[in-house]
């Protein structure tokens, strides 16, 4: 008996040092835990108007651990320990099994059913909050990347609480660039937020040569304002102006605001006196009114009235009683912002940006003019040279151009390299053209000299079937002309002036043209043998020029021309069998205004029309069309005073 005492004894203490020696160490308080066991409730069932508190207390406790908090916490990845209440970092290892890591070391504790947690789920708009602390700790990030995704966020949704951390994060940034974004973020925040006067004023002063829209969106709200009343004009608030009952303010609105402030009766609608009148019958009146009588607005009026003397309905306003209420009170728009110097230096600024803005809205739409120019004018030069030197209205340049473009598509589809295939097309295009045009030439034109409606309706019927052959063999659907990476993008002054790098390309390319067109005018045979075709052709050919084989050089170069052109629009334009119709009309108005034959002027011409095609589309841009109509008009009375252009040409030209 007494060994089986011992034994059970032995086996009772061997059982307990076993059970001692499963339980777990008591979890050591940290302070990361402390601060959070000390707001557990709000944590635990976090709402967003009572959890700005905690995390303000989080972030000013300048533990470093807290940035891991708030991520875990954004992410919803805390756990509740429900036995102790503590939270931790939880990960999900096995389903329903979770690995948790303390806070204050970093270490893992263990791994624990999701029977005994609680996970804390904050809703989006405490995340949201969560988020905005973060960006503190965001902006001192050793990662570039993720100081510049906490400016980006700060831009977006901006606090006066984090002006402070933004202005620390100055000095100690080491990137020159993100230094400047952190300046000129701070400097906006220093206008909407900052407590001392001074300082915003000198942060509006500052940005008043500012043109980003961000800077706008920052002073606008300065000078907001709302409408009031009062029987003087007060002397403490910042008043923006006062107000005239009748012109900057309707009647009607002006008491409806004595009415919302309790500063006159409200009116009695004719609907109330109908219904005031209706249960107030009595042996055929109302008021001392027959029924009958009732139609006439005046006489309901009176019975009203009546029934207001007998205290059975409310008193009507007059409108001397009105006029009277609102002349005895002052109207006026008074600013959101009470401080007086900070509207007028904001003000000031807006009124100094509105003025730079127009100024550069101005070069803006010059660039797109000038831009417009250049296509304009690389559409028309070929023509400028068929037009002017052979006296031929060909109706199918514009098809020239579309068989540029086509070209250059397909080139793209044998060279993969954009850069290569546009090098390429260029050229090829121009020998394409050029060999059209002198079959075009050969074959048609030169039978319908001095013929223009043949040569109009013959070559709008060349037009057509160029056209359908187009379509026969690329579709209907629009090619890709695709250029190369190096003009994608645009070349960007501010917020206001941009311009991109196509139309640059154009514009270079057309200088090209234009140097290219003068060599081979000025110092070449070919050059010297068409200008005296064109000057006078029956001497020319007596001074041994052959003026049929000019003519079908010039008709080839201007095809050509034209086939290069095609391949620069059809960079940015859709390529299409209708591509070149939308451009022959301006062609030919570009030469006829600017002066047949000549070269400088089709580049006044085109100058002329790209400006004045922008300036009407900016007057009216919600419609394109009437701008082309009100161009066209433009241009006819143009050459009603002057019919040979801007630039008259002398000899064939000008006798035609």
């Amino acid at each position: 008996m007494r060994k089986l005492c011992l034994a059970l004894i032995g086996v009772f203490l061997l059982g307990s040092a076993l059970v001692a020696q499963e339980t777990p160490e008591p979890l050591s308080i940290g302070p990361v835990q402390s601060l959070l066991q000390a707001h557990e409730a709000q944590i635990a069932k976090s709402s967003r108007k009572t959890i700005q508190p905690v995390i303000d207390t989080l972030v000013a406790s300048g533990l470093p651990e807290i940035e891991t908090v708030l991520a875990t916490w954004q992410a919803r990845e805390i756990w509740q320990r429900k036995d102790d209440g503590l939270f931790f970092a939880g990960t999900e290892t096995e389903k329903r099994i979770y690995q948790l890591t303390d806070f204050d070391t970093g270490e893992s504790i263990g791994e624990f059913p999701k029977s005994e947690l609680r996970q804390v789920k904050p809703n989006s708009g405490v995340q949201g909050l969560i988020g905005t602390a973060l960006v503190q700790f965001q902006l001192n990030s050793p990662d570039p990347a993720t100081r510049i995704g906490a400016l980006d966020a700060l831009a977006r949704a901006t606090e006066e609480s984090l002006l402070a951390p933004l202005r620390a994060s100055i000095d100690p940034e080491p990137d020159p660039e993100i230094k400047a974004r952190k300046e000129r973020l701070a400097t906006l925040l220093t206008i909407a937020y900052d407590s001392d006067e001074a300082t915003r004023i000198a942060a509006i002063t500052e940005v008043s040569d500012d043109l980003s829209v961000d800077v706008r969106a920052t002073l606008n709200p300065l000078l907001t304002t709302r409408l009031a009343l009062a029987e003087t004009l007060p002397q403490d608030q910042n008043i923006a102006r006062v107000l005239t009952v009748g012109s900057d303010i309707p009647e009607d609105e002006a008491y409806a605001l004595l009415v919302a402030g309790d500063a006159a009766p409200a009116l009695i609608t004719d609907s109330e006196i109908r219904a005031a009148l209706a249960d107030n019958i009595a042996e055929g009146r109302v008021g001392g009114v027959p029924l009958a009588a009732l139609s006439d607005p005046e006489a309901r009026y009176r019975a009203y009235d009546a029934l207001a003397e007998a205290g059975i309905v409310p008193p009507r306003t007059g409108t001397a009683e009105q006029e009277t209420l609102l002349a005895s009170n002052v109207f006026y728009n008074v600013y959101d912002e009470p401080s007086a110097a900070i509207t007028d230096a904001a003000s000031e600024a807006l009124s100094s940006i509105e003025t730079r803005v127009q100024v550069n809205q101005a070069l803006d739409l010059g660039l797109d003019a000038l831009s417009l120019a250049s296509i304009y004018f690389l559409a028309a030069i070929g023509l400028a040279i068929t037009f002017g030197v052979m006296g031929v209205i060909n109706m199918a340049h514009g098809e020239f151009i579309m068989m540029g473009a086509y070209t250059g598509y397909v080139v793209q589809q044998v060279i993969p390299d954009y850069t290569v295939s546009i090098l390429v097309a260029l050229p090829l295009a121009f020998a394409v053209t050029f060999a059209a045009g002198v079959a075009m030439e050969r074959l048609v034109i030169r039978h319908l000299y001095h013929r223009p409606l043949e040569t109009l309706l013959a070559t709008f019927g060349i037009s057509i079937a160029l056209q359908q052959i187009a379509k026969n063999i690329f579709g209907t659907q629009a090619r890709p002309l695709t250029s190369p990476g190096w003009l994608d993008g645009a070349w960007v002054l501010n917020d206001v002036v941009s311009i991109s790098y196509i139309r640059i390309a154009i514009f270079v390319l057309a200088l090209i043209f234009l140097a290219l067109f003068l060599f081979i005018m000025r110092h070449t045979r070919l050059g010297l043998e068409t200008r005296a075709v064109t000057q006078n052709p029956r001497m020319a050919a007596s001074m041994g020029i052959n003026p049929d084989r000019v003519n079908m050089l010039s008709f080839g170069l201007g095809s050509g021309i034209a086939g290069v052109a095609g391949v620069a629009i059809g960079l940015y334009a859709k390529v299409t069998s209708e591509l070149g119709s939308d451009y022959i009309v301006q062609s030919f108005m570009t030469v006829v205004v600017g002066g047949v034959g000549n070269i400088w002027g089709t580049l006044l011409g085109a100058t002329m029309i790209g400006s004045l095609q922008k300036s009407i589309e900016w007057l009216n841009p919600s419609n394109t069309l009437a701008a082309q109509t009100y161009m066209i008009v433009f241009i006819i009375i143009f050459i009603q005073f002057r019919p040979r252009g801007i630039i008259a040409l002398k000899g064939r030209a000008a006798g035609d």
